[in-house]
């Protein structure tokens, strides 16, 4: 495994994270809603998740997808069903004034956790990028060094997102229009839900 390959994975990453997603828009409403602890929390979960489904990638879970397709469809499901609940509870919250008391730091970390373990999209993503930057037979060291780095890059990454988004004027911003962005934020939530519910 050279540097050259690290860089290209960690190149392919940082696009990723900035693309809109599920995971992204989680990762804002959280931070500017519940502060930036509770926003790198979040981040902190949605980092452990991916790099779970990285791990997975390495291990060839896709072939048991393959072999099992009904997991692979179970797991999906239960992912769409997860962000359909988190869209319906972001409406439902939209005209209910900011609670003083913030997000947990445990439930900020599951709730980013869920997020992203139920879009086993991600491993496929990940297997695909695998494939065609890591060489085949690496050690058991090197795709450890892999995993700590793409935990590392993602705690990073949101880590700054939650301190740039919590900043007080981005969340004098949100509360000022929070009735309008929960519900942008729920119909995107429940678009994403719903193309990884009827998706193939």
């Amino acid at each position: 495994m050279s540097l050259d390959a690290i860089i290209a994975f960690n190149a392919i990453l940082i696009v990723a994270l900035a693309s809109p997603g599920a995971a992204m828009l989680f990762a804002m409403k959280t931070s500017v809603s519940s502060g930036r602890r509770a926003g790198a929390f979040t981040g902190f979960g949605l980092a452990s998740a991916a790099t779970c489904w990285t791990c997975a990638a390495f291990l060839g879970l896709e072939a048991v997808f393959a072999v099992f397709p009904w997991a692979y469809t179970l797991l999906k499901i239960s992912g769409a069903l997860y962000l359909l609940y988190l869209a319906q509870a972001t409406w439902r919250a939209a005209r209910q004034t900011l609670g003083h008391a913030p997000k947990g730091q445990g439930r900020a970390f599951l709730d980013g956790f869920l997020v992203n373990m139920g879009n086993p999209k991600s491993m496929l993503f990940a297997a695909a990028v695998i494939v065609v930057i890591f060489p085949q037979n690496m050690s058991a060291a090197e795709i450890g060094i892999v995993l700590i780095n793409h935990l590392t890059l993602e705690v990073i990454f949101y880590t700054f997102f939650a301190f740039l988004l919590s900043s007080p004027p981005a969340r004098a911003g949100y509360l000022r229009l929070k009735p309008f962005f929960d519900r942008i934020a729920a119909l995107m939530l429940g678009g994403f839900g719903l193309k990884l519910l009827l998706g193939k």
